[in-house]
């Protein structure tokens, strides 16, 4: 009779083609720490962790141009509104033993003082005040979020902006981002992103921050 042998190969020979995702179940705090140990910091996949379930993404080539403009319009839309920040990119945050994700983007507004100057994070920082995901997000990813504790997290996916606001430890859906309340910006972000595939990212940021200063004048 023959025996099934189990073969492991290290997470990084994986072979993901944009846009797909792997689920590994039943990974500890440990593997865990190791695989991002092993994939390394200068890689094109995303990682989501939440009590002991792994996803591993490979974002599709056409995610980088919603991610980084999305991100160059909040930074002028806190600017317009004299809200100091601090811009943390796609950092790997953590609960300890519990839950790990990397967003597209994040800021620190309320405690940005606090994160001025760090290279690193230490295991007592607070999460991002707001942190931006695009592309398909799936419940390993939002409940990594909750389980941080980030009090403000964007989605848009399908030219779509979902906002999403934690109250007593669970997301609510909301139509409005406590920091630019008087300012739709789940069409103002759609309709930019959607501009920019239309004459390029620089000319739709040109006109959005012209639209915009003469809303807030």
């Amino acid at each position: 009779m023959s025996v099934a042998i189990p073969v492991f190969k290290p997470v990084s020979k994986m072979q993901l083609t944009p846009g797909s995702k792997v689920t590994i179940p039943d990974v500890s705090w440990d593997e865990f720490e190791a695989i991002l140990k092993e994939l390394g910091e200068k890689r094109n996949s995303r990682i989501a962790y939440i009590q002991g379930n792994l996803e591993i993404m490979l974002p599709l080539p056409e995610h980088e141009i919603p991610k980084d403009l999305i991100s160059d319009i909040v930074k002028i839309l806190l600017k317009a509104k004299g809200i100091k920040y601090q811009p943390f990119g796609s950092t790997t945050f953590k609960k300890i033993g519990i839950a790990g994700v990397e967003p597209d983007a994040c800021f620190y507004i309320q405690n940005y003082q606090q994160m001025i100057g760090k290279r690193r994070l230490q295991p007592d920082d607070p999460p991002p005040d707001l942190a931006i995901e695009t592309d398909v997000t799936s419940k390993t990813t939002l409940d990594a979020y909750q389980a941080i504790g980030v009090p403000e997290l964007w989605i848009f996916d399908s030219g779509k902006l979902s906002i999403y606001l934690l109250q007593d430890g669970k997301y609510i859906k909301s139509e409005k981002s406590p920091y630019l309340g008087d300012l739709d910006i789940t069409e103002i972000i759609p309709d930019t992103v959607e501009r920019s595939w239309q004459v390029g990212s620089f000319q739709a940021l040109e006109e959005f921050t012209v639209t915009l200063y003469s809303i807030v004048e």
